[in-house]
């Protein structure tokens, strides 16, 4: 199953915000260290926001902190507040016409299963849980401070003999 762009940023948003806990973010924080365009973002947030995922605060040095504790926060919960929908194939689809297979078909039951165990393997696992490993808290860019130490180069230019 492939989640949507939303949902990919729905979750790295509320893991951000788990793992900087001792601090008020910036959408652009999150933005610039993923990559996100932060019209996007912006949408994914006040998305959270609505569902008490997500608190904001006001003003010059406000921000984003989680709403609620990480391990309150389910996953599966998060994944089905964020996805439109679910149809693995069109027969999932109710508004979509029969399918000539239909009578016949095991498909849409054995994909019905695989989305009932995807989920299932989702409820079952807290944002807590997504973020519980020591993990080196990266700058911008995604770089982990301190993980590479400098190496001075020296820089030559070689210039091309004219033919």
């Amino acid at each position: 199953m492939r989640l949507t762009s939303f949902t990919d940023y729905a979750l790295r948003t509320l893991m951000y915000l788990a793992m900087n806990r001792d601090r008020l973010v910036t959408i652009s924080d999150i933005a610039d260290d993923h990559g996100i365009a932060r019209n996007h973002l912006t949408k994914v947030v006040n998305h959270l926001g609505h569902l008490g995922y997500v608190e904001t605060v006001r003003g010059r040095a406000g921000g984003l902190r989680l709403g609620m504790e990480p391990e309150d926060i389910v996953i599966g919960e998060v994944v089905r507040h964020t996805e439109t929908d679910f149809h693995m194939a069109a027969c999932f689809d109710k508004s979509a016409a029969a399918c000539a297979y239909s009578s016949a078909c095991a498909l849409k039951s054995l994909l019905g299963r695989a989305t009932d165990s995807f989920m299932r393997e989702l409820d079952g696992a807290t944002l807590a849980d997504m973020v519980k490993r020591e993990v080196p808290r990266k700058g911008k860019h995604g770089a982990v401070p301190g993980a590479i130490k400098a190496v001075p180069v020296k820089i030559t230019t070689v210039r091309r003999k004219s033919a």
